[in-house]
C-alpha cells in the first residue's frame, strides 16, 4: 500500500482529488482494491462510503480485478442504431463471457458503456486505450486475436 500512499501524496492529500487518486491507484491495479479505498479514505479525509460512491458510479473504474486488456463495447443511440448490440454480442461470443465478466485465463475483461464519445465512427469498440470504429461481427474477432 506504499504505492498508493505515494499517489495520495502526489496529489497533496486533496480530497478534491479523489477522482485522480482513484484514477492512479486503479492504473496501478489494474482495479480498486478495498484496502487502497481505505487507505484513500484515511489520506484524503474523505468519508468511506463516499470514495466507494464515486468509485461505483463512473464505469471507469472497478472494484473486481480485470483482465490483461479491457474491452469496452458501446451501446449509446448512435452506436445501438449501427449495430451496437451486435457486436456486443459477437464479443460475448468471442471471449465466452458476458458484460462485467472477466475471462478464465484472466486476459479479457469487458463491459458495455452508454458512450465513448465516437458516435460518428459507431459502432465503437475499445480495447484498452485503443478506438476500433465502424465496428462488424467479422471485424470483431479479427481485432480480438491481436491482443492474444
Amino acid at each position: 500500500m506504499e504505492s498508493v500512499e505515494k499517489i495520495v501524496e502526489k496529489y497533496n492529500c486533496n480530497p478534491a482529488d479523489l477522482i485522480a487518486v482513484l484514477h492512479d491507484t486503479q492504473a496501478l491495479f489494474n482495479y480498486l482494491p478495498k484496502n487502497a479505498l481505505v487507505l484513500i479514505s484515511e489520506k484524503l479525509k474523505v468519508p468511506l462510503p463516499e470514495v466507494y460512491r464515486v468509485a461505483t458510479f463512473y464505469k471507469a473504474f472497478s472494484l473486481k480485478p480485470r483482465g490483461k486488456h479491457h474491452v469496452r463495447v458501446c451501446l449509446g443511440t448512435a452506436c445501438h442504431v449501427r449495430g451496437g448490440e451486435r457486436i456486443l454480442d459477437s464479443v460475448e461470443r468471442a471471449l465466452g463471457i458476458k458484460s462485467d465478466e472477466v475471462t478464465k485465463d484472466g486476459l479479457f475483461s469487458m463491459v458495455s458503456v452508454n458512450c465513448l464519445g465516437v458516435c460518428a465512427a459507431g459502432p465503437i469498440m475499445m480495447i484498452d486505450k485503443e478506438y476500433h470504429s465502424n465496428m462488424t461481427p467479422i471485424r470483431v474477432e479479427k481485432i480480438l486475436k491481436k491482443y492474444r
